[in-house]
């Protein structure tokens, strides 16, 4: 059996590994009594458990360690998402358990997405920007921003079953997909196969009714990994940043049409709420599986061919981004996110 034909086989091996873990890590929380309790906020009406996600965090770290001694990724690779992204879900995991203030958790965040960069630009064999994007430190700033915001983005948009789960699946599998069609680098389209493996096996628990959530310390994790990848593939050429941001579209356009609006109103943005887009649908629909499913359902008929067409057509891939977000954005705002009468 080829090298190859071990890693394919590896994807449902991670599956099966995050599913265990997700069915272990539920015991632990109802034996601590790790619950998320609802309150005026929240759109479950008993207490679930939380921290779930851990199992997605060590499943795909561990497929990291598999890929590097496989050849098909770089030890850097392997220390950026071991020491950043774990990092990241540490304070996630300590913020599930006790509420860590919001000042540190950003600190936290900042040194994640800036050690990932020093990191890399450090690595004479890793690419990490586009060649043709010229690195300064105004693109370095701006690329911490973009880090710390996606990995923030993925917390808000964690408030109802499986929606997080199942765009991690979208975005992934799509951007490897895209990947594969221009014959890209098969390490990083493992990478993010692996990253939807363990996302699946994590779902099968947190499937409408859920019966645990991913909690903070999969979720951030989550986002800073999608914007590593995402970092990390452009450079290649195979798939560039407007192709991720298409594939991102719904996610992006609901989280920052909501947090502008409670901005504009005054509202303290910083602080749980339930304006989003998504979680007014769920509301109106009292379902979270219609809602969580139409996001899927929209990257795969919407997104991902337009994705597609921004890989191919590099030159008009910023025209083609804006179009793709014109539609997520408008409807957010016709549902109302942001807004407090809904």
């Amino acid at each position: 059996m080829t090298g190859l034909a071990v890693l394919w086989l590896g994807i449902p091996a991670a599956v099966l590994i995050s599913a265990v873990l997700t069915g272990f890590f539920r015991q632990y929380a109802l034996r601590v009594k790790l619950l998320d309790h609802p309150n005026d906020r929240s759109a479950h009406e008993v207490a679930i458990p939380r921290g779930g996600g851990v199992a997605v965090v060590a499943t795909f770290l561990a497929s990291t360690f598999f890929l590097c001694q496989a050849g098909y990724v770089k030890p850097v690779i392997v220390t950026i998402f071991f020491a950043c992204g774990g990092l990241v879900a540490l304070v996630g995991y300590i913020d599930d358990h006790h509420s860590v203030p919001a000042g540190i958790r950003f600190a936290v965040h900042l040194i994640a997405a800036a050690s990932f960069l020093f990191l890399v630009l450090e690595s004479p064999n890793v690419l990490l920007f586009p060649l043709d994007i010229v690195f300064s430190l105004p693109i370095f700033v701006l690329a911490v921003i973009g880090l710390v915001w996606l990995l923030n983005l993925y917390n808000f948009m964690d408030g109802i079953d499986a929606i997080a789960g199942l765009e991690t699946i979208s975005v992934a599998g799509g951007a490897a997909f895209i990947i594969w069609l221009h014959n890209g680098n098969y390490g990083h389209i493992f990478l993010l196969l692996f990253l939807a493996a363990a996302t699946l096996g994590f779902l099968i628990w947190n499937w409408p009714p859920a019966k645990i959530f991913m909690g903070d310390a999969c979720s951030g994790f989550l986002g800073f990994c999608l914007g590593v990848l995402a970092l990390i593939t452009s450079a290649t050429g195979a798939i560039n940043l407007w192709s991720w941001l298409i594939l991102l579209s719904f996610f992006v356009a609901d989280a920052t049409v909501t947090l502008v609006r409670r901005v504009l109103l005054g509202e303290k943005f910083y602080e749980a709420h339930r304006s989003h887009a998504y979680q007014i649908l769920a509301r109106r629909r009292q379902s979270h599986v219609k809602v969580s499913m139409l996001f899927f359902f929209l990257n795969m008929i919407w997104a991902l061919p337009l994705a597609v067409l921004a890989s191919y057509y590099p030159c008009w891939s910023v025209l083609i981004a804006a179009f793709a977000l014109f539609f997520p954005v408008l409807g957010a705002i016709k549902v109302g996110a942001g807004t407090t009468n809904n």
